[in-house]
């Protein structure tokens, strides 16, 4: 029937074909793609002018050489006009601070190859080099006089051994190298590695450059934030200064130290944690960050106010049922803002002097870029005007401003170049019934580019981690990965999240994994019920508490397609002797130490379900993970195996838990999600 066709018919033919293909490259433009993923910045650390004129903050940027993220200094008028550098290139540039006249900035750079403290005056545009340190600064903190100022560093200790008659090496021998000898309950921490011997101590050095002068002693750890009396001459710290620190996880107490003479008076000694001590304005009150220790998995933190002397303490919000975190003075001392979690997303309140709550005074977001957890900074402006990064579920963080109209002005848009010409995945919200209890679970919904509602679609469940922590309507890179590639993406808040109060977090506390399998499985049917899901492309995957999760569910049931589990606890008795955290966990997730406990923790490991796994799974772990240790991932992995399960294993390479942390590693992390998934997706057809 196509005979008759007209040369010139063919050649139109042709010729469209190009253009065609043009267009299908235009449209694949539009969506987010892994190569995004080395272009995205965001906003954190501002910091306003003493006279509010502008704000100098943190740009973090991906760098696509180093594999890391780049942190340089940029500065913006609080009207949103002249966004320009104040420190940019190759290195990195962080941790602003304004002296008290406003007329230089403290900040820490690694310029010269090592990080050190730098001063910048800011009328001249002239810099000083201020330290010539062995270790890395950190917490720096002006003296109200302008001429000290305060930081944290590590101090190295000295290696032991029990073992002094090595024989002495030949010149020139290639040995193996000294044996580690450990004696402390902390070894090593996920992200650092083994710990080397020494503490982390306060230091004071003059302001115009000198000497830096150790102030605290003792084999103790001290840091976190560091405030000056107004006269310039203590300090007030947080920190544990008792023999058996190492056996105390979360205590802490805070303390007042003479710069001079280091003598050191404890204001607040107390069971439980007392720490992130906060001068007022006019050196009359120490806020402060407490709870009473019950030893339940999930605590909320409470914000407090004291004298100065430690006494008259009171605490200004016993009635929040939220934890609070991120605490500022206003700059007329009397109230405090601070940052808190409420139904999936972080927001900014305040309090008065007398306990008088304002909440939700505006949201914040932007800075959790891989998954969808809740997060924000913010600062005080004025009085009654804030700087914040802004919560929108289409963008990592800008800057804006509200006023004390309630007026926002938003101050930099920092990707536009890489997401305004794009498509990206719309968000709406879903809230179901709990089939355990008639509780309300909230959840939240990415619908593809092009989401055509009579369609049916792929859909995939991603669980949080914690597993105390929230998902909300935040921006989230994997997510939109995902959604582009044409999956309906479902993400909740089961029972245990946090920003519900502490009675919702505790439902799962020493009973975890349990119900929240429910809550999860009534969130993918209330997907399931809008009708444009393909119940038999069904995918599963989650990381830390949601790689639990998720190998609890492919043990639980067999409705999804293919499932990735992520750094997960497999076993919770290996896990409460290998992870980092074990003195931890031990304490506060399990009734008792595992030897005495071991049914309640078998009964409760998802490697007790393993017999009943039928879907495909693929496990996904950092190399150095000392969080979810590799031997988790190698247990689960290994079983399937026994059973002959279609099984993978992804070994990350130098990643810890926080795989995200090299730009190259998310990437890797969601596109073999994606990758198995699609095997099972395309198997079908």
């Amino acid at each position: 029937m196509f005979k008759h066709v007209s040369v010139l018919s063919t050649l139109a033919i042709s010729l469209l074909l190009p253009f065609q293909s043009v267009s299908a490259e235009q449209a694949n433009n539009k969506l987010v793609n892994y190569d995004d993923i080395f272009n995205i910045e965001y906003a954190a650390s501002p910091q306003v002018s003493p006279n509010g004129d502008y704000v100098i903050y943190e740009r973090r940027a991906m760098d696509i050489m180093t594999d890391s993220s780049r942190v340089n200094l940029w500065q913006v008028n609080i009207d949103g006009t002249q966004h320009e550098p104040v420190f940019s290139g190759k290195a990195s540039y962080r941790m602003p601070r304004f002296s008290p006249d406003g007329k230089q900035l403290a900040y820490l750079s690694s310029y010269e190859g090592d990080n050190q403290l730098y001063i910048l005056w800011l009328e001249s545009g002239k810099t000083s080099r201020v330290t010539n340190l062995q270790s890395a600064p950190s917490d720096i903190s002006w003296s109200p006089d302008g001429k000290t100022i305060a930081f944290s560093m590590f101090k190295p200790g000295k290696s032991t051994s029990l073992f002094k008659e090595m024989p002495k090496k030949p010149k020139g021998a290639n040995w193996a190298g000294t044996a580690k000898y450990i004696d402390q309950m902390n070894y090593r921490r996920d992200g650092a590695g083994f710990n080397k011997p020494g503490f982390r101590h306060i230091y004071v050095v003059p302001a115009l450059g000198g000497t830096a002068r150790q102030v605290t002693s003792g084999d103790y750890h001290h840091g976190g934030v560091i405030n000056w009396s107004i006269d310039s001459k203590n300090i007030i710290i947080d920190g544990d200064r008792h023999d058996d620190w190492q056996d105390r996880p979360i205590e802490s107490d805070i303390y007042q130290v003479n710069v001079n003479t280091g003598n050191i008076t404890t204001l607040v000694k107390r069971d439980g944690p007392d720490n992130r001590p906060l001068i007022s304005p006019n050196g009359k009150k120490i806020a402060y960050l407490s709870f009473e220790d019950k030893k339940l998995s999930s605590q909320n933190t409470q914000l407090y106010v004291m004298d100065t002397n430690g006494k008259n303490a009171k605490n200004l919000t016993p009635d929040l049922d939220r934890s609070v975190s991120n605490v500022h003075w206003a700059q007329n001392g009397k109230g405090l803002y601070f940052s808190y979690d409420d139904h999936g997303q972080s927001y900014v309140g305040y309090v008065d002097l007398k306990g008088k709550l304002k909440r939700k005074v505006v949201a914040t977001g932007g800075q959790s870029l891989g998954r969808p957890y809740t997060s924000g900074d913010f600062t005080v402006a004025d009085n009654r005007s804030l700087v914040f990064t802004i919560a929108d579920n289409q963008r990592p963080a800008d800057l804006a401003v509200i006023n004390k109209k309630g007026k926002i002005t938003q101050l930099t848009q920092l990707n536009e170049d890489v997401f305004g010409h794009k498509t990206l995945a719309k968000v709406e919200a879903l809230t179901v019934k709990s089939s355990v209890d008639n509780r309300d679970i909230e959840a939240w919904i990415a619908l593809p580019p092009g989401f055509d509602a009579t369609k049916k679609y792929p859909m995939i469940l991603e669980i949080h981690g914690g597993p105390h922590a929230a998902y909300g309507p935040n921006y989230s890179t994997e997510i939109q990965l995902m959604a582009a590639k044409g999956y309906v993406v479902v993400w909740a808040n089961p029972r245990g999240s946090t920003s519900y109060g502490a009675e919702f977090a505790n439902t799962i506390h020493h009973n975890y994994p349990s119900e929240d399998y429910n809550d999860l499985m009534d969130v993918v049917d209330g997907v399931i019920g809008k009708g444009y899901v393909d119940e038999k492309q069904l995918f599963v995957t989650g990381g830390s508490g949601g790689g639990t999760l998720t190998a609890w569910i492919v043990g639980k049931t067999n409705r999804f397609k293919a499932a990735v589990v992520a750094k997960p606890v497999i076993n919770w008795m290996s896990f409460s002797l290998t992870a980092d955290g074990y003195s931890y966990f031990t304490k506060y997730w399990m009734p008792g130490m595992p030897w005495d406990h071991a049914d309640h923790l078998w009964n409760h490991s998802p490697l007790s379900l393993v017999g009943n796994v039928k879907t495909p799974t693929m496990l996904l772990t950092g190399e150095v993970d000392y969080r979810t240790p590799m031997s988790e991932t190698e247990q689960y992995y290994q079983a399937l195996k026994l059973q002959n399960v279609d099984a993978a294993m992804v070994r990350i390479p130098k990643a810890a838990h926080g795989i995200a942390a090299r730009p190259s590693n998310l990437i890797q992390k969601v596109g073999n999600i994606l990758a198995w998934f699609e095997k099972y997706k395309t198997a079908e057809k």
